[in-house]
């Protein structure tokens, strides 16, 4: 009778979920809660339908996209469905083209790279790992670091354009280029920039690395926070490029109208790539891989793909900080209160006081109060849980720039262990894989087309 009731897209979906059911039923033995907890249908307070799970049952197999995520799917938001079909969810960590982001986008880098390894490095990616062999020849590096040099040259004059901040190119380009979001906590960097633009200030004198925070991103038009985050870069960023005791020591810009074409300037100009996801949210990334391929060098949490980039480009040659995915959780459930974090740390104190006292925000009273109250309340996305750990790791970055040939070794390992990253890859898994389709060889197909 219930079913007379339902709209006919609903009576589809509940005979999908009673064959499903039924299905399931043979595998746990009449056990109710796990073909409960893999109904379509969920049964707690008013009936809703799981679109996930429906998703999930009328898929050959579902990408958790990253090795993290994969395992997280398996274990919370389809664990009852994993329960019994545990080989559906598979890992195929994504890729990136590197005919855009390495061969495009970097043309200078790409001669070096193929006078180094041979003509036919574009179609035999594998061939990258050659380079660590050169990651200590003073002549190569010598070109690498130039490459990079010239290409913040290029670089700092259409940054002026668009922001009105001249740039020094010998200063180290820091680079969060992806959509404004509060799990990629910009906030997080916008406060570390805030903290060391107090320190300087406090130590004038002192021997301080000179760094330049590029940042690029759209918000969602109804996304209020992230307008918040984006506003609060402006303001924070006019404060220390105004400020004349600061100089070149330190910037921060926000570079409007983010998209692929700037990207492809930014990305090979870029030294250190923020890639500081709260651990558990992001699936993978891209912009990691673009950013490391050219030699940036990561900082980053254990979050997505960075957890392969570390495998790939080893422990030594990657900066990762930070709670992990369980420690995430165990926090959250706990309702962790962000102003512990802050009590205990002299640098985010400062930055909270300053940030509420308003003295450097003379027009607007209390306009980031939501920002500190999700710092000193329930710190969600762990901002202030992690940010003495992230401002350790920039200042170990501060002291590898300062030794040349470490970094230049780094950056250059990091270029040569990228390959297995490539769309290339991405795809031969899923033909292997998820469609379980082989592929003609390229001469067949031109065999093919003749006889056509």
């Amino acid at each position: 009778m219930l079913n007379r009731l339902l709209p006919r897209h609903l009576q589809i979906i509940y005979l999908i979920n009673f064959l499903h059911l039924k299905e399931l039923g043979h595998r746990y033995s009449g056990d109710a809660n796990p073909v409960s907890a893999a109904s379509l249908i969920d049964e707690e307070g008013e009936r809703t339908v799981r679109m996930g799970h429906l998703a999930y049952v009328g898929s050959q197999r579902v990408n958790g996209v990253s090795a993290l995520h994969t395992t997280l799917m398996r274990e919370t938001v389809f664990r009852g469905l994993a329960a019994g079909d545990a080989a559906r969810i598979v890992n195929v960590t994504n890729g990136i083209s590197f005919r855009r982001w390495l061969f495009q986008a970097n043309p200078y880098l790409t001669t070096l790279l193929t006078e180094t390894l041979g003509d036919r490095l574009p179609d035999d990616l594998d061939l990258l790992r050659g380079l660590e062999g050169f990651a200590t020849d003073s002549a190569f590096v010598e070109r690498f670091a130039k490459i990079r040099h010239d290409n913040k040259l290029r670089l700092a004059p259409l940054m002026q354009t668009l922001t009105g901040v001249k740039i020094d190119p010998s200063a180290i380009f820091d680079v969060h280029i992806k959509r404004i979001h509060e799990y990629k906590r910009q906030l997080l960097n916008i406060l570390e920039a805030f903290a060391l633009y107090q320190a300087i200030r406090e130590k004038p004198q002192a021997d301080w690395t000179p760094r330049v925070k590029i940042f690029a991103g759209k918000a969602a038009p109804d996304y209020t926070r992230a307008k918040l985050i984006i506003k609060f870069a402006h303001d924070i960023g006019s404060l220390i490029n105004s400020d004349p005791l600061i100089g070149d020591r330190l910037k921060l810009i926000f570079l409007p109208n983010y998209g692929v074409s700037l990207a492809e300037q930014i990305v090979p100009a870029a030294d250190i790539s923020e890639q500081i996801s709260t651990a558990g949210m992001e699936a993978s990334g891209t912009g990691n891989m673009k950013l490391a391929l050219n030699g940036a060098l990561t900082i980053g949490t254990l979050d997505g793909a960075n957890i392969e980039i570390q495998e790939q480009v080893g422990k030594e040659n990657i900066f990762i900080f930070g709670l992990n995915a369980l420690e995430i959780a165990e926090r959250r459930n706990a309702r962790f209160p962000g102003g512990d974090a802050v009590a205990q740390s002299y640098e985010l104190a400062r930055v909270v006081d300053e940030m509420a006292s308003d003295r450097f925000l003379r027009a607007t009273s209390h306009r980031f109060q939501p920002l500190l109250d999700s710092l000193c309340g329930f710190d969600h996305f762990m901002v202030a849980a992690d940010f003495d750990a992230y401002w350790k790791q920039q200042r170990a970055l501060d002291a590898l720039w300062n030794r040349p040939t470490d970094w230049w070794r780094a950056s250059i390992l990091n270029t040569a262990r990228m390959g297995w990253f490539s769309s290339d890859r991405t795809i031969r898994e899923y033909a292997n894989r998820v469609w379980a389709f082989q592929p003609t060889a390229p001469q067949e197909d031109s065999a093919r087309t003749k006889e056509r």
